[in-house]
């Protein structure tokens, strides 16, 4: 187990082609009660990648066929693999290869030669930002049955999938949805969206609503007039 019980165990995948170096970092990640993947290629890292995401990956830079760079960029332009927080490994020192590697998507970077407590210091404070991170999103997300809305990432899917809403449905929606079953007059509707992408006025939340409505197909029906009030989520 780990030699640090406040430290919570990851997934982590290690990718480099130098067989000491690999079973170091592996040894030293191992050791702290984490799961060690490890591959050699660029290649093997996006098809392991996209097999089973892990937590985190630490990636060389220097590796035969796709080097590290292309691998990083290639996880963060996919959506199912850019929040996978990548630290990477290079033995060039100089300013201008450390910029292009965070300028290519990486979160964090360690120079080799490096001290494995080093490296496990810069592993603890990523795994630690990403886990409150997490938190913070799961914290703030509402599910509704089928309908999750994402406020961080200003995103609402439906049955899995996402819908394409504007700034101001977008805000109505989370309003409403908020509290289900509290009624919300058109007015306190107006100050609590603002919209940017609309002049909304008491008289257009009628036009948002009945948008979003229509977006939201059969489910558009939770979100209910109330006569001589305004609306409310159906509870």
């Amino acid at each position: 187990m780990s030699s640090n019980d406040s430290v919570a165990s990851h997934n982590i995948l290690v990718v480099d082609d130098e067989e000491d170096l690999l079973e170091l970092v592996r040894y030293t990640l191992a050791k702290e009660g984490h799961s060690i993947t490890c591959v050699d290629t660029g290649e093997k890292a996006v098809e392991s990648v996209r097999q089973k995401l892990p937590d985190l990956i630490v990636l060389d830079l220097m590796l035969p066929g796709i080097d590290g760079l292309e691998v990083c960029r290639r996880l963060k332009r996919d959506s199912k693999t850019r929040e996978v927080p990548i630290i990477m490994l290079t033995a060039k020192s100089e300013e201008r290869d450390v910029i292009t590697g965070l300028d290519g998507g990486a979160d964090d970077y360690v120079t080799k030669p490096f001290s494995p407590r080093v490296l496990l210091a810069r592993v603890k404070s990523l795994m630690r930002r990403k886990d409150v991170e997490l938190k913070s999103q799961q914290e703030s997300t509402i599910e509704i049955r089928d309908l999750v809305i994402h406020p961080g990432r200003h995103e609402v899917t439906l049955g899995g999938l996402a819908l394409n809403l504007t700034y101001t449905e977008f805000a109505l929606l989370q309003h409403l949805a908020k509290r289900p079953g509290w009624a919300y007059t058109r007015a306190q509707i107006v100050d609590a969206v603002k919209g940017e992408d609309y002049p909304v006025t008491e008289r257009s939340v009628d036009v948002q609503v009945a948008g979003l409505r229509k977006k939201l197909g059969d489910f558009g029906g939770n979100i209910e007039t109330v006569r001589g009030v305004g609306y409310r989520f159906r509870a």
